[in-house]
């Protein structure tokens, strides 16, 4: 019989079933390929994230506006601030801060105001490039009240600082304005936001930290000077990013009374969930969206007295985000009691920190800091300069910034673990409930390829997530055997097309083979599943896999955490079919699959062996390198805290391959450093197995099906 009759009968049940009529009647029935799914699955990874964001987002602000109602103001507002330090990660200032090692870099007195630019710690060895505005002293006699003006995605040198801090020192304040890490200001190399930034879920920080800390450093440093008065606290005030800084180091620090955050505020679920823009990760700690939203922050902010501002004009908080914003936030001062200590300034430029702006916030501060209702000095828009950048510049040291912090905190990681056994701890990291359940199924129709029975199958382990899956195994009507689960990050098919590794470990032109099976599936995000581009994409920062990491990583439920989860829904739909032996399954991934796999057989416990091709060898190296050529995605929140891969490794009770495990780059180790890499791991399983050879796997997984 040909192969072709075979076929026939496969598709039709018997030479009787052969189609009737012809052939273009029976093109409309043909079926073949994958399961049609029931939602776009280019759209449907983003589509989920953005359902799951909006309702831990509604949940949120429910429980902001009850507690408030219900008078439970002060309570609510500490577990605010309690979830902000949990998110972010240490923040030592004030006397738990350490020295600021201050030091004096240049002065220069200028038409109505002195710039001086200095140097200190926010961190041993990190400096902070401060330039301080002094009011004239015979303008306006010291000590003088002060202002901390954190700079957004921008430098020190620009307008929107430059000129506003020059409009409080006029005023008779001292202002402090300093660059970010990273950005276009002096704190370059080592302070990529995105690159550096995102390194920090590993160790369970958020890059958000060394903003933040940098501005509180400065209320420190401020308290060392005998001309700057500290008895009524300081204000603090920014735009864009600079505004998410003031915002988040008011609720941390009492010390600040006056808050004045501009352009930046904003309810994360339209910015940036629903608008599916890839934000920066220090803008989404772990699990923000969980506690706290912009609104929460703004809420929390009592004793400190908050002017909101925005730009009429603002391409990205429109004005009327910002004035629904200032309404819900007006309510929520007024219940709690707090109805003096909110205001909204709407100014009618763009994004940016106007002149104006300052003026606004200038009679806020005489408000709350100095108690005064006086009459401004005028300021002429002749009367602000901009100056030179050589003139603002402080030339920081640069060998100690967020990658060397970050990195070093990972390094020190090995030595305190949290010393949570090793499934328990993968369990907590992928959020996996004590029962996996049997995900509901579609299956499209057998074809007999040569000697084996393709299948294609549709899993739907939750609602709006769909997986589709290749399943291939002997043809015989009794063959019961052996199977092997994979997950691969190109797609399900790469390995098993023109004969690939993973079609030899079933002996696919084998009359005679006795598998095992083959269950290849593409986890959320990855082959028929990857997500369709969008068009802020286009922007020189975005891409998919950036918003998809950092907006899973707001929602406290990492991308990698849930392609866990579907891996053992995966496994429980393959241990269900009959003619699977449950004891005689392995799991394994190639590149970013190989971390699921090593997840699923520690979370499962009972698997007959499991491997890694191609992944990563170690997410402490990946921290620690100074490039990466990683995803994102594959910083696992505070994953490190726990374990690293060659422990997760060396923990697992059943046999283990790691087949040319890669650097941060991607490359392939030689011997010794795989050695190096996996000693925990050879040293404490006799099982374990270490190979050069990317198709190792083949040989691994018939011997150990076979036992």
């Amino acid at each position: 019989m040909t192969m072709i009759m075979l076929a026939l009968i496969c598709l039709s049940g018997g030479p009787e079933g052969y189609p009737a009529g012809s052939w273009s009647e029976e093109a409309r029935a043909f079926s073949a390929g994958p399961v049609a799914p029931s939602l776009d699955l280019r759209q449907m990874l983003t589509r989920r994230m953005v359902a799951r964001s909006c309702a831990l987002l509604d949940e949120t602000a429910a429980r902001r506006r009850t507690a408030i109602a219900s008078g439970k103001w002060q309570a609510w507002r500490e577990d605010v601030r309690a979830a902000v330090l949990e998110s972010l990660g240490p923040i030592p200032l004030g006397a738990s801060g350490g020295p600021l090692n201050i030091r004096e870099v240049s002065r220069h007195e200028r038409p109505g105001y002195v710039v001086e630019n200095v140097l200190f710690e926010s961190l041993p060895g990190m400096d902070v490039n401060a330039s301080v505005y002094l009011p004239l002293s015979e303008t306006f006699p010291p000590p003088w009240p002060a202002v901390v003006v954190p700079v957004g995605h921008s430098a020190k040198t620009r307008e929107s600082y430059q000129k506003p801090a020059q409009v409080f020192a006029r005023m008779g304040y001292v202002a402090v304005t300093f660059d970010p890490p990273g950005m276009a200001g002096e704190k370059g190399p080592g302070n990529d936001h995105f690159t550096d930034g995102a390194r920090c879920y590993l160790v369970g920080h958020s890059s958000n930290r060394y903003f933040v800390l940098d501005a509180l450093r400065c209320i420190d440093y401020l308290a060392t000077r005998p001309d700057v008065d500290m008895s009524r606290g300081v204000g603090m005030t920014g735009v864009s990013g600079g505004g998410v800084t003031t915002m988040f180091a008011t609720v941390l620090d009492d010390r600040i009374r006056a808050s004045g955050p501009s352009c930046c505020a904003v309810s994360k679920a339209l910015h940036p969930v629903l608008d599916v823009y890839a934000e920066c990760p220090e803008v989404l700690p772990f699990a923000r969206f969980q506690h706290y939203d912009d609104a929460d922050l703004i809420a929390a902010a009592p004793p400190a007295a908050v002017l909101l501002m925005a730009g009429a004009k603002d391409e990205v908080f429109t004005e009327a985000m910002s004035r629904q914003l200032a309404e819900e936030l007006r309510a929520s001062f007024d219940a709690a009691g707090h109805a003096e200590r909110f205001d909204f300034f709407l100014d009618p430029g763009g994004h940016a920190y106007t002149p104006a702006m300052a003026l606004a916030f200038v009679r806020w501060m005489d408000r709350w800091l100095r108690g005064t209702d006086r009459i401004l000095p005028e300021v002429r828009e002749e009367d602000l300069e901009m100056l030179p950048d050589e003139m603002l510049a402080c030339h920081p040291r640069t060998d100690r910034n967020m990658f060397t912090v970050t990195r070093d905190e990972a390094l020190a990681l090995r030595g305190r673990r949290s010393g949570l056994p090793v499934i328990e701890a993968a369990r907590l990291i992928a959020g996996v409930p004590d029962t996996v359940t049997l995900p509901e199924a579609r299956s499209g129709q057998a074809v007999l390829a040569w000697f084996h029975a393709v299948r294609e199958v549709m899993l739907c382990p939750e609602p709006g997530i769909e997986l589709p899956g290749v399943f291939m195994c002997p043809a015989r009507q009794d063959w019961r055997g052996a199977a092997l689960l994979y997950f691969d990050d190109r797609g399900r098919w790469t390995d098993l097309r023109s004969h690939g590794a993973l079609a030899r470990v079933t002996g696919f032109i084998d009359e005679k083979t006795d598998g095992p099976a083959v269950f290849s599936v593409d986890l959320r995000g990855w082959g028929d599943s990857r997500p369709a581009d969008l068009p802020y994409d286009i922007a020189g920062w975005g891409s998919r896999d950036r918003w998809i990491a950092y907006v899973s990583a707001g929602m406290g439920d990492a991308v990698m955490a849930m392609r866990i989860r579907d891996g053992l829904s995966a496994l429980a739909w393959l241990r269900a079919r009959e003619n699977i032996d449950p004891v005689r399954i392995i799991v394994g991934g190639r590149g970013l699959g190989g971390i699921v796999a090593l997840h699923v057989a520690a979370i499962d416990g009972t698997l007959a062996g499991a491997f890694s091709v191609d992944g990563p060898a170690s997410l402490e190296e990946v921290v620690a390198a100074e490039s990466y050529a990683w995803p994102p995605e594959i910083f696992v929140p505070r994953l490190l805290q726990h374990y690293d891969l060659p422990e997760l490794v060396a923990g697992l009770p059943m046999p283990v391959l790691i087949a040319t495990p890669r650097d941060a780059q991607r490359r392939p180790l030689n011997p010794e450093a795989m050695e190096t890499r996996y000693a925990v791991a050879s040293d404490e399983k006799e099982s374990f197995q270490l190979s050069a050879d990317p198709d190792a796997f083949v040989a691994f997984t018939r011997k150990y099906a076979r036992q």
